[in-house]
C-alpha cells in the first residue's frame, strides 16, 4: 500500500484544506487509472523524516535535503507557485522574524541574540539564513544562543511570546500563520528575507514506476489549472504548479559551499 502526505505546511487549522487538495489529486489519479491511491493523507508525518520511503506515492519535501540526506530517494513532480510575500513564480525565500516591538533594524543587529530554528537539515531554517549570515559573521559564531526546535510554527509562537529573539522561517509558513493565527502574527514582523530559493517541490519515491510518475505529473497539472479545483488551490495559497527543474535546486548546494568558504559552515 502506498502512502501520501503534505507535511510541510500542515498547521492543525489547515488539515481540512490539505485533505481537500489530496482528494482533488486522488480524483484525478483514479480517473487516470492509478489503482493504488491512499484514501487519506498521513497527517502525523514529520516535515523532515528519516528518509523518503520507497512506497511514498506523493509528498512535499524541502529542496535542500533532497540533495543531501535524501539524495537519490525521490523524483520531483512539480513545483508550487504560492500567492505569498517574497514568492515570485516557483521561487520563495526564508524570512528573519522578530517580535513586533524589538529594536532590531537589520539582520546585523541580531548578533548575540537568542535564535531558534527548526532543523539542521532545513533550507529556510538553516541553509538560507546561514548564507546571508556568512557575510556578517566573519567566520565566528554570530548568535549568543541557538536552539534547534523542529518546528517553524512553534518558533513563531516562541518569538511572539518573547521566549526567543529571532528565527528564520519559510515565507509560506509565515503567510499561513498570518492567515490562521492572526493574534500571533500581530506580535511579529519580518526583519529581512534570505537569498531566494526554488519552492518546496512535490515528489514521489525514486522507486515509483515511470508510468505512475507520469500520471502523477498529469494529475498535479489538472489540479493546478482546472476550474473545478479553484477553491482548493485558493485555500492553500496556490497560484499554479509548474514543471520541476532539478537543476534549479543546485543553487542551494552553492549557498552551502559559499557559507563554508566564508568560514561559516554551521550556525550552531
Amino acid at each position: 500500500m502506498s502512502r501520501a502526505s503534505l507535511p510541510m505546511y500542515n498547521l492543525p487549522e489547515m488539515r481540512a484544506d490539505n485533505d481537500a487538495f489530496w482528494q482533488a489529486l486522488r480524483v484525478e489519479l483514479l480517473e487516470l487509472g492509478v489503482a493504488d491511491v491512499p484514501e487519506a493523507l498521513e497527517d502525523a508525518r514529520r516535515p523532515v523524516p528519516d528518509c523518503i520511503e520507497p512506497d511514498t506515492l506523493f509528498t512535499q519535501v524541502c529542496g535542500w535535503p533532497l540533495q543531501t540526506i535524501y539524495a537519490g530517494q525521490a523524483i520531483m513532480l512539480g513545483v508550487p507557485v504560492y500567492d505569498a510575500a517574497y514568492c515570485a513564480g516557483p521561487v520563495h525565500a526564508g524570512v528573519f522574524v522578530v517580535h513586533r516591538d524589538a529594536s532590531y533594524e537589520t539582520v546585523a543587529d541580531l548578533r548575540g541574540c537568542r535564535f531558534v530554528f527548526n532543523s539542521v537539515h532545513s533550507n529556510s531554517g538553516m541553509n538560507l539564513p546561514r548564507r546571508l549570515l556568512a557575510d556578517l559573521a566573519g567566520g565566528a559564531p554570530f548568535f549568543g544562543a541557538i536552539t534547534e526546535t523542529h518546528s517553524h510554527p512553534g518558533n513563531l509562537e516562541r518569538i511572539a511570546q518573547g521566549e526567543a529573539d529571532a528565527t528564520c522561517v519559510d515565507c509560506v509558513t509565515y503567510a499561513f500563520v498570518a492567515r490562521h493565527r492572526p493574534q500571533t502574527a500581530a506580535r511579529l514582523r519580518v526583519l529581512a528575507p534570505t537569498p531566494p530559493s526554488p519552492s518546496l517541490p512535490f515528489v514521489t519515491a525514486a522507486a515509483t514506476e515511470d508510468d505512475i510518475r507520469s500520471k502523477l505529473v498529469e494529475a498535479l497539472m489538472r489540479v493546478a489549472r482546472d476550474s473545478q479545483w479553484a477553491q482548493v488551490r485558493s485555500n492553500l495559497l496556490l497560484r499554479d504548479i509548474v514543471p520541476a527543474d532539478p537543476a534549479a535546486y543546485r543553487v542551494l548546494l552553492d549557498y552551502e559551499g559559499e557559507a563554508e568558504q566564508r568560514g561559516y559552515k554551521t550556525m550552531i
